[in-house]
């Protein structure tokens, strides 16, 4: 199914066809599916970037005292003891 998946690659008609054959299921059905997943997949994308947007840089700019910058990593998860 993944290579199916792959060479449909966007084609709304030809997924809906692919699931019908498949799964023997109407048109219509297959359609509503389609859109459930697709609104579905938006939701995520956009439940992802606000997240993205809400999460702190791994790298900040620190000033030293002669006011030259310099990229300083941070890291969000604590290291644990070997």
């Amino acid at each position: 199914m993944n290579d199916e998946l792959a060479a449909i690659a966007g084609k709304h008609e030809e997924l809906v066809g692919k699931l019908q054959e498949k799964y023997g299921i109407a048109k219509e059905e297959a359609k509503r599916q389609v859109d459930e997943f697709k609104k579905s997949i938006d939701h995520l994308k956009k439940s992802n970037a606000k997240l993205m947007r809400s999460q702190k840089p791994l790298i900040k700019k620190k000033k030293k005292p002669n006011g030259i910058s310099v990229k300083v990593k941070t890291s969000s998860r604590s290291r644990q003891p070997s």
